[in-house]
């Protein structure tokens, strides 16, 4: 099985920088989409930032100029860097990617991580 496991964060200031990490373990064919969301109290969760296959990445508008998403050659490690932290950036933030089989593809998510801006 594929597990994720995320590190980082904590509590941290407006203003800060936010480097989070997200390692893929288990076994697996392939790692396609790589993402970061977040889910902030009485809110729905949200994509922050994705990584596709190809290279390219998308970005929420909340955080577009802040932020940076990365991962290893390999594709087995998912970072994110977030910027001039806000208030609003409060959240539990939830690493996630996509493996794909001969004939299957199954989403797999990190624990989750309580990041608290204060100010």
């Amino acid at each position: 099985q594929v597990q994720l496991v995320e590190s980082g964060g904590g509590s941290v200031r407006i203003g800060d920088s936010l480097s989070l990490s997200c390692v893929v373990n288990g076994t697996f064919d392939r790692i396609g989409e790589m993402a970061w969301y977040r889910q902030a109290p009485g809110k729905s969760r949200e994509l922050v930032a994705q990584l596709n296959s190809d290279g390219s990445s998308l970005y929420a508008s909340s955080v577009e100029d802040r932020c940076v998403i990365s991962a290893d050659s390999a594709r087995t490690t998912v970072h994110l860097a977030l910027n001039n932290l806000k208030p609003e950036d409060t959240a539990v933030y939830y690493c996630s990617v996509v493996e794909y089989g001969l004939n299957s593809a199954n989403a797999h998510w990190g624990q989750g991580l309580q990041i608290t801006v204060s100010s």
